[in-house]
């Protein structure tokens, strides 16, 4: 009997599909995203050194301030646009996108597009 496997590991199995193919490199780091039921968190990582370049999230005070709610698409165009304009800052311009095994739909896409007309280019 075939079992289907709960949605935490089938999201993690797609996870590690895409991480196969994709990595952050110093010339274009890779921008990884993860969702919450709570929050939304950005970082962008240069994978041949294993550094966290920069970071934005829900939890942020800067961002959570000038939101309602933590976990909707309005919050994660706040988090998209909070972590273009902190690469941009250090220089950062051309990464990879990297959705985390979640489906290009809704809250992700939300963050990839605020972060693509904040000035990233992916």
């Amino acid at each position: 009997m075939i079992t289907k496997a709960n949605r935490k590991t089938a999201r993690a199995k797609r996870h590690q599909r895409i991480r196969n193919k994709i990595s952050g490199t110093p010339n274009q780091p890779r921008l990884a995203v993860f969702r919450s039921n709570m929050h939304m968190y950005a970082q962008i990582i240069d994978d041949t050194a294993g550094n966290t370049l920069v970071a934005a999230s829900t939890v942020e005070k800067a961002v959570k301030s000038g939101l309602e709610k933590t976990n909707d698409v309005e919050a994660a165009k706040a988090v998209g646009t909070a972590i273009a304009k902190k690469a941009l800052d250090k220089g950062i311009t051309d990464v990879v996108f990297d959705r985390g095994g979640f489906v290009y739909q809704g809250k992700i896409k939300a963050l990839a597009d605020a972060a693509r007309e904040a000035g990233l280019n992916f």
